[in-house]
């Protein structure tokens, strides 16, 4: 009897952990529909070491055109809006720009607006608790990957909404490395009409979109030996460095959540030991081969870019 019910209730354990990453999934489904078709206006910060940084970001949907603005209020700011299937920058001293995407590349993942499906093969999906967060009920949604090579990504949803109320990088530990915090959220049955007036409005036609192929004279100039399950190259090119006016080999990977770009240079003058240097989520790790330095740039623990980092070789 007693093996009887060892065995019914590690069954049922089997079953309510089905359950919970079934309905943590939908969650987040629920949050990317309602991202493309509510109408509201937010305010947020994101908090990286001892640094923040306050947003404005609102949505609405006017018939069949998607309308969205984000802007970072900081500095001398930074304005991207989205008219369905484009995006414009402006940027200050530069001329506006735009390019084919139906998403703005913010500080929030864009997988989290698509199909988080595909982050399966690499991350669990597990309900949290419950609580309160900008003064609205919220349900705990814990993104944890499969190894120790990449952070955990944690989103508070809005039950009522649900919308994204607040979402942190988490370390193995537990410990909030990062996060970004909505202070204000208004959700209304009519678009705003600061957002109705852009349709108004002219915008540069989309860049040119380069694909790895197009650019794949320069993938094999070097040989990155190891990257963390999941990772696919998204472009490469040779360009230089506005830090140091530097020509670099430049590879951009991603694993649908998180991005980690390489670069790769002749060395720079002087000796210089490797090292890290981390800001909440985000890592550089710059090695010094000898023969040329490799910078590491991503949301990852400092031990994974190292890794990355010593495993670029020159193609035999």
């Amino acid at each position: 009897m007693r093996l009887i019910g060892c065995i019914l209730g590690l069954f049922f354990t089997f079953i309510a952990n089905a359950n919970d990453v079934t309905t943590a999934e939908q969650l987040l489904h629920n949050m990317a529909k309602a991202v493309h078709t509510r109408n509201f206006n937010a305010s947020f910060v994101v908090s990286k070491g001892k640094g923040m940084e306050p947003y404005r970001w609102i949505h609405a949907k006017q018939g069949d055109t998607e309308l969205e603005l984000l802007s970072l209020l900081n500095g001398a700011g930074l304005e991207m809006v989205r008219v369905n299937d484009r995006v414009t920058y402006f940027e200050p001293q530069s001329p506006p720009y735009s390019i084919s995407t139906d998403s703005i590349a913010g500080p929030i993942p864009e997988v989290l607006f698509k199909d988080i499906s595909s982050l399966l093969e690499n991350y669990d999906f597990v309900l949290g608790g419950k609580g309160r967060v900008a003064g609205r009920p919220s349900q705990l949604v814990r993104i944890e990957s499969k190894d120790e090579s990449k952070y955990n990504y944690w989103l508070w949803i809005d039950t009522q909404s649900s919308l994204l109320l607040k979402a942190a990088y988490v370390n193995q530990q537990g410990d909030l490395l990062e996060q970004l915090l909505l202070t204000h959220i208004s959700v209304t049955p009519e678009p705003s009409s600061q957002l109705l007036e852009l349709q108004q409005k002219e915008f540069p036609a989309p860049l040119p979109m380069q694909t790895v192929n197009e650019q794949g004279s320069t993938t094999s100039n070097w040989v990155i030996g190891w990257l963390p399950q999941g990772f696919k190259l998204l472009k490469s090119d040779r360009h230089k460095l506005d830090l140091n006016n530097e020509l670099a080999d430049y590879y951009l990977y991603s694993d649908g959540l998180v991005d980690i770009s390489v670069f790769v240079q002749r060395p720079l003058p002087g000796q210089r030991a490797s090292g890290a240097l981390s800001s909440g989520a985000t890592t550089v790790y710059v090695h010094n081969s000898g023969a040329f330095d490799v910078s590491v740039v991503g949301n990852i623990p400092a031990l994974t870019a190292k890794s990355i980092a010593e495993s670029v070789q020159r193609p035999l």
